[in-house]
C-alpha cells in the first residue's frame, strides 16, 4: 500500500528532522516543498522527496499539489515554522484539510496587529508604537520611556530585535533596519515597545490546552540570544495558573486555537507580560524538552492533527528538563571544537548537538542563529539537571582565532 504524503513546507535546523522523523514513524511520506531545498542539509541524509517550488507563490503551490494529488492521497499539509503557516491555512481550504485559520495566522504574524487585538481584549502587554522613520523612533522613545525594544513588526527569531538604553543605541539601530542592512525587513514598519523587564517565561500550547510552561535565560543584552530554558518553570500554582489564564485569553482575542502555540511572557512588577504570541510549536529545542519533561511528543501530536487522527497529550511522566546553548563570546574562524561524544556520555544527558564544523567563520548576528549547538539533561530534580548540563557542557570545548586586522597576528582565543 502506497504510503500517504505529508506536505511540508519549507523546513528549519531545528524542528526540521523531528517532523520528517514522528512523520516517517506515524508511516506518512513526507515530501517536502521549498524554494530551495538544498538549505536543509538534512533532507538528503534522510533521503527525503523535495520539490522545487516558489513557495511565496500561492498559486504556485496550489498547481504543485494538484499534481501531487493526482498521484497520492494527500494526508495533510503543514509547515514547521510560522513564516509559512498563514498559506498552509490556505492550502488546507483548498484542499479541503485539516488546518489553522489563515487569517488569524496572518493577524498574530503581524506583530502591530497581534499588540492592537490583545491591547483591545485586555491583555496586558507593553507599550508600543508603531512607527515608519527615524524621527518616529525618536518620539515613540520619548514617550514610552527609555530603555526601549526595537523590533521589525514582521519576523521572527529575534532577528532585528535589540534593547536601546540610550539615544545613541536608538540611533544606531534605527539606521540599521531602516538603512536596508537587515535582511528580514521587508518594509518601513518597525514597532518600538517599551522593555518589560523580570524573568522570561514561554507557555507551550496545543489546541486551547497548555501543555507546558518553561523559565528561560539569556545572554547580555542589548541582543536577546538564548542561554538557557528549563521545564517545568520555578514558579507556584497560582502564578502557573495566572499565566495558563493569560495564555487562553491571547487565544481568544487572536482566533487562535487549532493547533500549536507559543506565548512569550515576561513576569514584571505588574505581574506576566505578554511579549509576544507566536503561532505554532515553541522555536529551538521546546519540542524535545517537553518530550524529556512530560513524555509528549508534541511533534507527533500535532502531525496527528493535521491528518485528522486523534492526539494524546497526557503527561506519562514528570521531571526537569533542560537546555544549555553553546553561544560564541567573539567573532572570528572556529579552529576546533569537539567533546560531544564525552559530553553525551554523562548519564542524565539526552541529546548533544554541534551546528558546526571546524574552519568555520562565525560572525554573531545577535539572535539565536548565533548558536554553535546545544545540550540537553533530564532528571528528576531541578539541582541534578543543573548539575549533569554544567558537568556536560564542561566537556565540549571549542576556539576561535579572532578575524586579523591587517598587520596583526591575532593568537586563538581558547574556551
Amino acid at each position: 500500500m502506497t504510503r500517504r504524503p505529508l506536505i511540508l513546507l519549507e523546513g528549519s535546523r531545528y524542528n526540521g528532522p523531528l517532523y520528517l522523523q514522528a512523520a516517517l514513524q506515524l508511516g506518512l511520506h513526507p515530501i517536502v516543498l521549498s524554494a530551495d531545498p538544498a538549505q536543509y542539509g538534512y533532507l538528503g541524509a534522510e533521503g527525503i522527496e523535495a520539490i522545487r517550488v516558489d513557495t511565496a507563490d500561492l498559486a504556485a503551490l496550489i498547481r504543485e499539489c494538484s499534481g501531487l494529488q493526482a498521484t497520492y492521497d494527500i494526508a495533510g499539509i503543514t509547515s514547521v515554522g510560522d513564516s509559512f503557516y498563514a498559506t498552509v491555512g490556505k492550502l488546507c481550504r483548498h484542499f479541503d484539510l485539516p488546518g489553522p485559520n489563515p487569517k488569524s495566522i496572518e493577524q498574530c504574524c503581524d506583530k502591530f496587529k497581534q499588540r492592537q487585538l490583545l491591547e483591545e481584549a485586555g491583555v496586558p502587554i507593553p507599550a508600543y508604537r508603531l512607527v515608519a522613520d527615524a524621527t518616529e523612533v525618536e518620539r515613540a522613545a520619548e514617550e514610552i520611556g527609555l530603555p526601549v525594544i526595537i523590533k521589525p513588526a514582521v519576523g521572527s527569531g529575534s532577528r532585528g530585535v535589540r534593547l536601546c538604553g540610550n539615544v545613541n543605541e536608538l540611533a544606531e539601530h534605527t539606521a540599521y533596519l531602516f538603512g536596508g542592512k537587515h535582511a528580514e525587513v521587508s518594509s518601513p514598519r518597525i514597532l518600538v515597545e517599551g522593555y518589560a523587564e523580570g524573568p522570561y517565561y514561554s507557555a507551550d500550547i496545543m489546541g486551547n490546552e497548555v501543555i507546558a510552561i518553561s523559565g528561560g535565560e539569556f545572554g547580555p543584552p542589548p541582543h536577546f540570544v538564548w542561554s538557557e530554558f528549563s521545564y517545568p518553570a520555578a514558579l507556584t500554582d497560582v502564578e502557573q495558573e495566572r499565566i495558563a489564564d493569560i495564555s487562553k485569553s491571547c487565544l481568544q482575542a487572536l482566533g487562535l486555537g487549532w493547533g500549536p502555540t507559543g506565548i512569550e511572557f515576561r513576569w514584571t512588577q505588574r505581574g506576566p507580560v505578554v511579549i509576544e504570541v507566536n503561532p505554532r510549536l515553541g522555536g529551538g529545542t521546546g519540542p524535545q524538552l517537553v518530550q524529556q519533561a512530560y513524555g509528549i511528543d508534541l511533534v507527533t501530536e500535532h502531525i496527528k492533527l493535521v491528518v485528522g487522527e486523534e492526539w494524546n497529550l497526557r503527561r506519562m511522566h514528570s521531571q526537569t528538563a533542560a537546555v544549555r546553548f553553546l553561544i560564541p563570546d567573539r567573532d572570528g574562524t572556529l579552529d576546533r571544537i569537539g567533546g560531544e561524544s564525552r559530553a553525551a556520555a554523562v548519564p542524565g544527558v539526552a541529546e548533544v548537538r554541534l551546528y558546526v564544523e571546524p574552519e568555520t567563520p562565525i560572525v554573531r548576528k545577535g539572535d539565536p542563529r548565533d548558536c554553535l549547538g546545544y545540550v540537553i539533561a533530564a532528571s528528576p530534580s531541578r539541582a541534578q539537571t543543573e548539575a549533569i548540563l554544567q558537568r556536560a557542557v564542561d566537556l565540549i570545548d571549542w576556539s576561535i582565532t579572532p578575524f586579523p586586522t591587517p598587520g596583526e597576528y591575532q593568537q586563538p582565543a581558547a574556551r
